[in-house]
């Protein structure tokens, strides 16, 4: 009997073990060969051996065959393979996008290039249509009866318009922007399709397997009361793990130096109020010292932008930890906002705005970086969350501090400080976000009016130090100096501008406003989540529900004051960074992005008898998008865009320390940006300093005056990256002033 039962039955599925390890050695034999050949050929490799974005599709196919390989067996096999063609497919779809480190907004190149360049890309955007096409054979009928059973024609129409529109940057070209529009809309709708056919394809006994580790990843799982008591570890881990992230890419990707104009200015900034002045002796010769955003008075030299993240950024100069600034902020804004949003909402819509936030390429490549946007929202979360517990504990304290955070808010950026103050105190949030609570007693208002006045002040003495005007920015100064008068205003007129490529006309007027926010749209959609998908689509679908809880008003009404503000300036922020401008609107985003899975999740458990299921799934598909975007979309961004971006390089800093170049004049040749703009910022604020001194070597007759003006240092001559074409060289040096002079 028992050699009966056990002899074939036992014997065939040995076999049919034994052929399941053998496909799963095969699929992770596969996966390392492909990570080797990454790693090793040349193709992926830059001039100087760092690698390009283009690794990151053979990375993708590498875990896209581990993947494969760990499911065999598994009952949910069939939807890793569709989770796999989704992630490869994401890393096709990024490689067919012309980005890199020129200042200019992503496109699709267009399908004739592709077809003659990269065929094989668009051969395997067709495979993957192709396979989802032949995937949603017999499911048309019941994806369009959910459609139809749980959304109004009109709602599902406007979805789709915020998910095509959204894929593509307007173009000067027109004719550019009306191919790529199609390509991208079907580009993502492919890959939204994928998405679903790879929730759809877990089966049931997996999704309950699944249910309780899947809600506690995504933080959807609630806490008893004893531990709502205690801080949440659940957004505490989100925090760490974005100064973790943010921190990793400043050290990998930008290096610990800055790449814009703008941080030149913040951190040397920084660096002179660190020592406790605020302005410096103009140097001599200053045109060997020039540097954008500066401006001097006949004794005086400083940067013109204002003061507040310069401030902040002091500190971690004072600790010699400058770059580490920003990275530990955005971990703060990660719990802050799980703090604003538990108040607004409760605990499980907060840690999901906390997961997602954590996750975000947009926040994180910001947080990277030495741009002012994360202290500003670091300082609008503090003092939301400060105003919230002065209304609920009637504390003057709190409403001291929220006060003096929201006035910290105008000194790191003027027009986002009027904008959150007018949204703060604005009667209508207030009572929303007031209801069924105590008002702001009249003794808080006033603390919160005397921690604004403090921080104010500060701000008017600084303006009337250097301009001679307490409400005379600097910023406005240089520009009407250096840009012309008006150029950087508010509001329409030809006058408005500086003229720069990437500002649509000359002068500002409503139609560049509307292309301005075009241009900031779409760069969130590609980088607030980075999902193949989209990151607009779940907001879109929050926006048609209609069914707004106080807490949506006050994010509705701080995204409608940051675009209406920036409507009327006459740049959008450029694509440094995403939407920069509209950076305060990504909390706001966040949480009705939430919201959005909310309503996606009532829908699909309304009439579910097992509600537990669809909601599974859904909460499955947002952590796919999130892995993908984790392996495809942040690695590539950070390579392709940032790594070296707009030709700002940290190689002088290694130079010095190779070569020591102890008390020395380096003279670096090439462009005011990026060559000497790179070498600049690691000046002494004292330029007699025992330490390189590095300055323009722009003409013959500059040179002999910086070689009279230092004639007791030896000299060193470098030539800079827009000359090498890769990264500063040595070209002469050690030798004496005199001997050039001569």
């Amino acid at each position: 009997m028992d050699s009966e039962l056990t002899s074939p039955v036992n014997g065939a599925t040995a076999q049919t073990g034994y052929a399941m390890k053998f496909q799963q050695l095969v699929c992770w034999l596969l996966a390392v060969c492909v990570v080797v050949w990454a790693l090793t050929d040349s193709r992926f490799r830059d001039s100087e051996g760092f690698v390009r974005g283009g690794v990151c599709l053979p990375i993708a196919i590498a875990v896209a065959l581990g993947l494969l390989g760990y499911a065999l067996g598994k009952a949910w096999r069939s939807a890793a393979a569709w989770m796999a063609l989704a992630l490869v497919g994401q890393a096709v779809a990024l490689q067919m996008i012309e980005a890199g480190q020129a200042i200019r907004y992503q496109h699709y190149r267009p399908l004739s290039i592709l077809l003659a360049s990269s065929p094989w890309l668009v051969a395997m955007l067709a495979a993957q249509t192709l396979l989802v096409l032949v995937g949603l054979r017999g499911r048309w009928t019941t994806m369009v009866s959910w459609l139809n059973r749980n959304f109004k024609l009109w709602q599902l129409v406007s979805v789709a318009l915020v998910f095509w529109i959204a894929t593509a940057t307007v173009s000067r070209e027109v004719w550019l922007y009306v191919q790529e529009l199609p390509l991208a809309a079907f580009i993502q709708t492919v890959n939204l399709l994928n998405l679903v056919l790879a929730v759809w394809a877990i089966p049931i006994s997996t999704l309950d397997e699944w249910r309780w580790r899947i809600e506690r990843i995504t933080g959807w799982a609630d806490e008893n009361t004893e531990e709502a008591r205690r801080v949440d570890r659940f957004a505490m881990t989100a925090a760490i793990f974005t100064v973790v992230l943010a921190g990793a890419l400043s050290v990998f990707s930008y290096e610990r130096h800055p790449h814009l104009g703008d941080e030149i200015a913040y951190l040397y900034h920084a660096r002179y109020l660190a020592t406790g002045v605020l302005t410096m002796p103009v140097p001599a010769p200053l045109e060997a010292f020039d540097l954008d955003l500066f401006d001097h008075d006949a004794t005086r030299w400083w940067a013109s932008p204002p003061v507040g993240w310069p401030l902040v950024l002091a500190i971690g100069v004072f600790f010699k930890a400058d770059w580490l600034v920003n990275p530990l902020l955005a971990g703060v804004c990660v719990f802050l906002s799980f703090l604003l949003v538990r108040e607004l909402y409760d605990r499980r819509t907060a840690r999901l705005t906390a997961f997602l936030l954590a996750l975000s390429p947009w926040h994180a490549l910001v947080g990277m970086s030495y741009m002012t946007h994360t202290a500003s929202l670091t300082f609008v979360l503090l003092a939301s969350v400060a105003m919230l517990w002065a209304k609920k504990n009637g504390s003057v304290l709190w409403a001291l501090l929220s006060g003096a955070a929201t006035g910290m808010v105008g000194m790191i950026r003027p027009l986002e400080g009027a904008v959150f103050a007018a949204v703060l105190c604005s009667p209508l949030v207030l009572r929303l976000i007031g209801k069924g609570e105590k008002p702001l007693k009249f003794s808080g208002m006033a603390a919160w009016a005397l921690g604004c006045a403090v921080v104010g002040a500060a701000i008017f003495y600084y303006n009337f130090t250097l301009t001679g005007s307490p409400t005379r920015f600097p910023i406005m100064a240089w520009a009407d100096k250096y840009m012309g008068l008006n150029s950087n205003a508010m509001g329409f007129g030809p006058d408005r501008g500086a003229g720069w490529p990437l500002d649509p006309y000359p002068g500002h007027s409503p139609i560049e406003g509307v292309i301005n926010s075009n241009l900031n749209i779409t760069t969130i959609n590609t980088e607030l989540f980075g999902w193949s998908i989209g990151s607009l689509i779940l907001l879109a679908l929050f926006a048609v529900s209609l069914k707004l809880r106080p807490g949506d008003w006050l994010m509705a009404a701080m995204i409608a004051g940051i675009f209406t503000a920036h409507f009327f300036y006459w740049f959008s922020g450029g694509p440094d960074f995403a939407a920069r401008y509209w950076y305060l609107m990504i909390v706001p985003v966040v949480v009705l992005t939430v919201r959005g899975l909310q309503v996606l999740v009532n829908r699909l458990t309304h009439e579910s008898p097992q509600p537990h299921l669809p909601k599974t799934r859904a909460l499955v598909g947002l952590l796919a998008l999130c892995f993908m975007a984790a392996i495809n979309f942040t690695p590539w961004r950070a390579i392709d865009k940032y790594h070296h971006y707009l030709g700002m390089r940290a190689d002088v800093r290694q130079l010095a320390k190779q070569h020591k170049f102890g008390k020395s004049l380096v003279l670096i040749r090439g462009q005011q940006f990026p060559d000497f703009a790179s070498a600049a910022i690691y000046n002494p604020i004292n330029l007699q300093a025992d330490a390189p001194v590095y300055v323009w070597d722009q003409t013959p007759e500059l040179r002999a005056k910086l070689l009279q003006q230092y004639a007791d240092r030896p000299i060193w001559i470098i030539n800079g990256p827009s000359i090498t074409k890769s990264g500063f060289r040595i070209v002469e040096g050690p030798t004496s002033a005199q001997a050039l002079l001569r």
